[in-house]
C-alpha cells in the first residue's frame, strides 16, 4: 500500500502525538503517586517515634512477643493500611504482626531509614517486607535499651490493604480528570494537525499536479500565472513553486528556440544545397561538353566554356568558404582579438577594394565621416569582413546609377557604422530573422547567401548586434556601433562569450 506524503505525514505526526500522551499520562499518574507517597510521608514521619517512645517494645531480656503482637494488631486495626515491624540493628526483621508466609524478605536496608531520620527530602522509599523488590515510604524510630541502640521501629505506610483499595479504584477523580483532559487535548491537536498538514501540502499536491502535466506532448506547457501575492511570499512551498514556473519558462523558451533554430538549420540546408546543385550542375555540364566535343570545338567556345567552368568553381569555394567560416564562428572557434584602429582608414581600404567593381557598375561609393571621429576597439579583420559583406550585399541589389553610401559619427563611448544603398530595400514582412537565415525577394536571395549571418555573428562576438533601419529616400540601411574604449570593448565581448556558451540559460 502506498501513503502519499500527506498521508505518511499524518500517520507520523498520530503516532508521535500518541506517544507523546501516554508519556504524558504516564508521568501525571507517577507524579500523582510521587505526590500523595510525599504527603503521607510527610504527615506520618513522626509516627514511629511516637510509637517508640511511648511503647515498651524490647527489654534487656530481647523482644517482647505479646506487646509486640497486641500493639501491632492495635496499630493495624486502627490504620489498615499500615503495617509494623521491628527490626534489629542489622535490620532483621525480628518483630511483626503479617500473618504466616506474608514476609519476604529476611532484612530491611537501613540506609533509607537513616536517610529518614537525617531529614533529607520527602519521599524516601524502603523496602517493602512483603515483596521481594518492592519499596514503599515508610516512618522509622531507633529503639534503645538502657541507653544502647537495640533496633528500629519500621512501619510501611501504605500496605497490601492500601495497594488493593487503590487497585479496586485505579486513579482518583482528579487522575481521571488529568487524563480524560490529556486524551481531549489529544484529540483536538490531533484534528489541528491533520488540518495543518492538509494546509501546508495543499500547495505541494498542487505543484505535483503542475510537474506531472509538464511535457505530456514533448512539448513544455506554458506555466499558469503566479497566484496573487505569493510572488514575495517567503513560503518555502511558495519559492519552490516560483522556482519551478522560472525553470518551466526558461525550458519553454529554450524548446521554441531550439525549435526555431532546428528549423533555421533545415532552411539553411536546403538553401546552401539549392545554391550548390546550380553551380555544380553547370561546371559538370560545361565540363562533359569539353570532355566530349574537345575535337569539334573552336578554341573561342573552348576557352569560353572553361571561362564559365571557372567562374561557377568560384561560386562553389566562395559559398563553401562563407560556410566553413559561418561553422568556426557559431561553435566558438573564432573569438575578437580586441585592438585599436581607425575605422576612416579601413573605410578607404574598403572602398578600394569594391572601387573596380561598382565602377562596372556604375554605382557610387560615398563617404560620409563625421569631424574627429575616434579610433575604435575591436578585432580589426573581423570588422573589414562585416563591411565587406554589407558593400557585397549592396553591390548585388544596387540598380545602375544607384549608391552606396558609408557613414560615421560618434555616438558618446561608440562610434555608429552605417551602410546603406539605393536598391529596391527589404519588405517588413521579410525582415523578421533577417540576420539568422537567407531570405528571398521575388525569388532571389537578397544577402546572397550567408553574408548577413555571418556579419551578424561577428558583432555578437564583440557584443554588439545590427540593425535594419528605415531612411526616407534609401533602399537598405544597416547600422551597427563599435566601442572606442578598450575597458568598455573588453567587458562586451566577455559577456557576449558567457552569454552564448553552451548550456548557459
Amino acid at each position: 500500500m502506498r501513503l502519499t506524503l500527506t498521508q505518511r505525514l499524518s500517520l507520523v505526526f498520530a503516532v508521535l502525538l500518541l506517544v507523546c500522551c501516554g508519556t504524558s499520562a504516564w508521568m501525571q499518574v507517577r507524579s500523582n503517586q510521587m505526590h500523595e507517597q510525599e504527603v503521607v510521608q510527610g504527615l506520618s514521619r513522626d509516627l514511629a517515634q511516637h510509637i517508640a517512645r511511648d511503647t515498651v517494645l524490647m527489654d534487656t531480656q530481647g523482644l517482647m512477643p505479646n506487646a509486640v503482637r497486641d500493639l501491632f494488631s492495635q496499630l493495624m486495626l486502627v490504620n489498615p493500611s499500615v503495617e509494623v515491624y521491628l527490626l534489629d540493628t542489622e535490620g532483621k526483621i525480628v518483630g511483626s504482626a503479617a500473618p504466616e508466609g506474608r514476609i519476604r524478605r529476611e532484612r530491611v536496608d537501613l540506609a533509607p531509614i537513616q536517610r529518614l531520620l537525617r531529614g533529607d527530602a520527602l519521599p524516601i522509599p524502603g523496602d517493602d517486607p512483603r515483596s521481594i523488590d518492592g519499596r514503599k515510604v515508610f516512618s522509622a524510630a531507633p529503639l534503645k535499651v538502657d541507653g544502647k541502640p537495640a533496633g528500629y521501629l519500621y512501619v510501611v505506610l501504605l500496605g497490601e490493604d492500601h495497594d488493593r483499595i487503590a487497585e479496586r479504584g485505579a486513579t482518583s477523580a482528579a487522575l481521571n480528570t488529568a487524563l480524560l483532559s490529556i486524551g481531549l487535548v489529544a484529540l483536538l491537536c490531533l484534528i489541528a494537525g491533520l488540518t495543518a498538514f492538509a494546509l501546508i501540502t495543499r500547495p505541494l499536491r498542487r505543484l505535483t499536479e503542475t510537474v506531472s502535466q509538464f511535457d505530456i506532448d514533448g512539448v513544455p506547457v506554458t506555466p499558469p500565472p503566479m497566484p496573487e501575492g505569493k510572488a514575495a511570499s517567503h513560503d518555502e512551498i511558495a519559492i519552490l513553486d516560483a522556482t519551478f514556473r522560472q525553470m518551466q519558462a526558461r525550458l519553454g523558451e529554450q524548446w521554441r528556440t531550439l525549435t526555431r533554430q532546428d528549423q533555421e538549420r533545415r532552411e539553411l540546408v536546403a538553401n546552401i544545397s539549392h545554391d550548390l546543385r546550380t553551380p555544380l550542375a553547370s561546371l559538370h555540364g560545361y565540363l562533359e561538353t569539353l570532355s566530349l566535343k574537345d575535337s569539334t570545338l573552336s578554341p573561342a567556345d573552348r576557352r569560353r566554356y572553361l571561362g564559365i567552368a571557372l567562374d561557377q568553381s568560384r561560386k562553389v569555394g566562395g559559398l563553401a568558404q562563407s560556410l566553413l567560416e559561418l561553422v568556426r564562428l557559431e561553435h566558438g572557434f573564432v573569438q575578437p582579438i580586441l585592438e585599436r584602429f581607425s575605422l576612416t582608414d579601413l573605410a578607404q581600404d574598403i572602398f578600394q577594394k569594391f572601387e573596380l567593381t561598382a565602377e562596372a557598375r556604375q554605382v557610387e561609393l560615398k563617404a560620409t565621416f563625421a569631424p574627429n571621429v575616434s579610433a575604435a576597439c575591436a578585432d580589426l579583420g573581423l570588422i573589414e569582413r562585416v563591411l565587406t559583406n554589407l558593400f557585397d550585399n549592396a553591390l548585388r541589389h544596387t540598380p545602375q546609377g544607384g549608391e552606396i553610401e558609408l557613414g560615421l559619427r560618434p555616438q558618446g563611448s561608440f562610434i555608429e557604422v552605417t551602410v546603406s544603398d539605393t536598391g529596391p530595400g527589404i519588405a517588413p514582412e521579410l525582415r523578421e530573422g533577417l540576420f539568422l537565415r537567407p531570405f528571398n525577394i521575388g525569388g532571389a536571395r537578397r544577402d546572397g547567401g550567408l553574408g548577413l549571418r555571418i556579419v551578424h555573428r561577428i558583432l555578437q562576438l564583440h557584443g554588439r548586434e545590427i540593425q535594419l533601419i528605415d531612411v526616407p529616400g534609401r533602399g537598405a540601411t544597416f547600422r551597427f556601433t563599435l566601442a572606442v574604449e578598450e575597458a568598455t570593448a573588453s567587458a562586451l565581448a566577455v559577456r557576449s562569450m558567457n552569454l552564448n556558451t553552451p548550456g548557459h540559460a
